[in-house]
């Protein structure tokens, strides 16, 4: 299960073919309609979603080489699972707006139909196979420092530019535009900054329209699928997941072991973040049939178990699980059974777990709600910055076994390779981590 690209390599795919699909369909949109239309939110000419997209594709694509008909399924549904998260998250961008669903997307699959995410799995998959090599080959005729100089500015841009619309979104909508233009036109910094975030926006997006009327109603906290309600179901769902996880594998395997992702307390982050992607991903699937959702969470939940291995061998030079001696696995990172497994959870949790988990996460009283759910996202933060730098020195400790610094001399003698393998006993290290 050997990686062939490091953090830099891909946090450039991620730039390249955010741009190439923003190329793409501003050159869909001129020859189709004829007039420049502009989908990224940010001033830089990025799509996000498209390098995302190729981003996962370039992980999982070569440990399926030689078996065409599963890359092609897994890259249909690998494009709609990140549009349709895409899509949700810029939605929640800004509450106070809605965006004009008239346009419609060049490579959208997410709720077209069968063939329309066939179709958009195609011209990826053509992609990664015609122009993805030529475009490795200019790659690397770059100076490695070069890359990681543009790979920086490129993401500070950009991290910069978002929060900027997001400060924008939060604080005001498209009908006070003008309002705020004549209040700032003489010269505060702050308001020029704000009117040229909404001049862009109403330039990029000529469907953005006032959001909903301001008549006064009872606020709710958490309502509907927002940043609040992700955080309870994340925490709640890491929670519970620990759980059942440490008593199936007693019951089951005879042996008792810790199953948390994290230092302290016991949190399974696999498990979070999978209900946040289930809830996410199946939302719009909770009226339809079980079979729907049955067959979603097969492929989102195996997906995502695929990933969350790649990406722990990736970053931390650890491996958590391997189903290579398993009939029917993929790549040892998830196998048939698991992700029938997961069909089964999807249809559990959307029909009678997440509705009655809704509620009570609404009824928390609001200020108190607020107050939780920012500490909550400050200790779990550190909880998992600590676990990171703790993995991260226990998988270079044997190429570099003398700490490098105070932090590393902190962490040798609090979390011991001792330590860590009594937290995690079933923790291997795929290959030594770089320092």
């Amino acid at each position: 299960m050997t990686l062939l690209y490091d953090f830099y390599d891909l946090a450039l795919y991620l730039l390249l073919y955010s741009f190439l699909g923003w190329a793409a369909e501003a050159g869909y949109y001129a020859v189709t309609r004829r007039k420049f239309c502009n989908r990224g939110v940010v001033a830089l000419p990025l799509v996000l979603s498209y390098g995302f997209t190729f981003v996962l594709l370039l992980l999982l694509l070569p440990t399926l080489a030689g078996r065409p008909v599963l890359s092609f399924l897994a890259t249909m549904v690998m494009s709609s699972v990140v549009e349709r998260i895409g899509d949700h998250f810029f939605q929640r961008v800004g509450p106070k707006i809605r965006w004009n669903q008239e346009r419609s997307r060049l490579l959208s699959g997410t709720g077209k139909g069968l063939l329309s995410s066939a179709l958009v799995a195609g011209i990826y998959y053509l992609a990664y196979l015609i122009i993805h090599p030529v475009l490795m080959a200019g790659v690397l005729l770059v100076p490695e420092p070069l890359r990681h100089i543009v790979v920086i500015a490129c993401f500070t841009l950009t991290a910069l530019d978002f929060a900027a619309v997001f400060y924008a979104v939060r604080t005001g909508d498209a009908s006070h535009y003008e309002q705020r233009l004549a209040e700032s036109s003489q010269g505060k910094l702050a308001g020029r900054i704000y009117n040229s975030v909404w001049k862009r926006l109403r330039k990029a997006y000529p469907g953005l329209e006032e959001g909903p009327g301001k008549e006064k109603e009872t606020y709710t906290f958490a309502r509907g699928l927002c940043w609040d309600k992700l955080v309870w179901v994340f925490l709640l769902s890491a929670l519970l997941g620990d759980i059942i996880e440490t008593f199936w594998c007693g019951l089951v395997d005879g042996e008792w072991m810790n199953r948390s992702s994290v230092l302290y307390g016991p949190f399974s982050f696999v498990w979070g973040l999978g209900a946040v992607v289930l809830t996410v991903a199946l939302q719009g699937l909770a009226e339809k049939n079980d079979r729907y959702v049955f067959a979603a969470g097969f492929v989102v939940g195996g997906a995502y178990e695929y990933l969350c291995s790649v990406f722990t061998e990736l970053v931390f030079g650890t491996v958590f699980w391997d189903y290579s001696d398993m009939p029917l696995n993929i790549g040892g990172r998830t196998n048939v059974l698991f992700c029938f497994f997961w069909g089964v959870l999807a249809v559990v949790w959307i029909k009678m777990i997440y509705p009655p988990m809704s509620k009570g996460i609404e009824s928390l009283p609001a200020l108190a709600g607020k107050v939780a759910t920012w500490a909550v996202v400050f200790v779990m933060a550190c909880n998992a910055l600590l676990t990171s730098a703790a993995m991260l020195r226990y998988s270079t400790r044997p190429i570099q076994p003398e700490p490098a610094n105070a932090f590393e001399e902190f962490i040798d003698r609090r979390y011991s390779d001792q330590r860590m393998e009594e937290r995690w006993p079933n923790m291997v290290v795929s290959e030594p981590a770089q320092p």
